[in-house]
């Protein structure tokens, strides 16, 4: 079975216009591993989500099965078979 990452528009530029990606779920048992596993692929996207020391970026948020992973466990966050991560940008504007 397969986690599946789902991309929104303004970052598909990052993983060749793919709306959603899908990784082994026995090869990503936390979303710190999906996010390992997107840098190997597609560094640029792991950029855009993660800092520098690998922390997430204060203006993306992640949600795993509809869940923001900050109010869990961060990156430690479990991801079971069949989970689904959104990744949602923040938009500013005015």
């Amino acid at each position: 079975m397969a986690v599946t990452v789902r991309i929104p528009g303004v970052l598909r530029a990052e993983v060749g216009g793919q709306s959603s990606l899908e990784f082994a779920a026995v090869e990503t048992t936390t979303l710190g591993g999906v996010l390992d596993k997107i840098g190997v692929t597609w560094p640029l996207l792991e950029r855009r989500i993660r800092d520098e020391q690998g922390e997430l970026r204060r203006y993306v948020n992640l949600y795993v099965d509809g869940e923001e992973c900050r109010r869990l466990e961060g990156l430690r966050t479990p991801v079971s078979d069949r989970a689904e991560i959104l990744v949602v940008p923040s938009i500013a504007g005015g």
